[in-house]
């Protein structure tokens, strides 16, 4: 396993981490910069932030400071209620390898969705086995678009608790029997996000992770579990506040060849997002040398 001891060479933010300083939006310019003064090599921006910035300029401060990423945040959100939504979650999934194209990342992960509707407050319907069946058609007609892009798509399966609304696919053996059916052969083009958060507690995660070796291993997001959580969304531990063995599962992932970025993902609405991005960076610098 690498040691991380000596420098973070190795760390990546995603910038929903410090989305907010002191409670206030920060720009994407602003954390970029904040990143580089630090010697952070690597980010994973948001569509929204990039949205906001623009993405000619998000590119152009990218290659100008010589920073790499390590993922872009996010496709998926495939499923929908009738064929006019369908069509839109699949334009907006195409634009959105477009962009992660424009800005080199090295995949797009994707968040797939959950019931049409929930996320808005009212689903359409409980019918999960079909939502799950829109998430293997948006998937698998996506892919025939990112290859051409040369985008992998890697699938962020999440916890549980957000089958409903945000992912309904949970788990890495949910992802990878994904992986197997469109991509059997292991080409490199569609992966998983192994999120730490949303993984910690399986007791098939070290069998899945060997499942899916080098090829599928796209990326690596770590934060920590709150006892008690406050919030299941926004309130998200710093690596070495929870309960998370953030060492054991990175030793399994690069354990099967992984050797890319560590990429911190926290949402933190009462916490972290309320402290100054200087001070939330230079928290994730040294727990990244201690805890991860």
């Amino acid at each position: 396993m690498r040691d991380f001891s000596q420098d973070h060479r190795w760390l990546s933010i995603n910038t929903a981490t410090v989305r907010k300083s002191k409670g206030a939006d920060l720009p994407l310019p602003d954390i970029i910069e904040a990143c580089v003064k630090r010697g952070i090599r690597a980010i994973s921006p948001w569509r929204d932030q990039v949205q906001a910035a623009g993405l000619a300029n998000v590119s152009k401060l990218v290659r100008t400071h010589g920073l790499e990423l390590s993922g872009y945040c996010r496709g998926g959100m495939f499923p929908a209620a009738d064929a006019a939504g369908l069509k839109a979650a699949r334009d907006d999934n195409r634009r959105a390898v477009d962009e992660a194209a424009e800005l080199r990342a090295p995949c797009l992960v994707l968040v797939v969705g959950g019931l049409p509707g929930a996320l808005q407050g009212k689903a359409a319907h409980k019918d999960i086995a079909l939502a799950r069946s829109q998430v293997r058609d948006g998937i698998a007609e996506l892919l025939d678009y990112a290859k051409q892009a040369r985008m992998p798509l890697a699938i962020e399966p999440l916890h549980p608790m957000y089958a409903a609304d945000r992912a309904c696919v949970n788990t890495m053996e949910q992802a990878l029997d994904l992986c197997d059916e469109l991509d059997p052969k292991r080409t490199g083009a569609l992966g998983v996000a192994c999120d730490v958060y949303h993984v910690w507690w399986d007791p098939k995660l070290e069998q899945q992770i060997a499942r899916a070796g080098k090829e599928r291993l796209l990326a690596f997001h770590v934060c920590d579990w709150l006892t008690p959580t406050a919030d299941l969304l926004n309130d998200r531990g710093m690596m070495g506040d929870g309960v998370i063995d953030i060492p054991r599962i990175r030793g399994w992932v690069e354990a099967q060849g992984f050797a890319g970025y560590s990429e911190v993902e926290i949402f933190s609405t009462g916490n972290w997002w309320q402290r100054s991005h200087e001070e939330t960076l230079d928290t994730c610098i040294a727990r990244h040398k201690t805890v991860v």
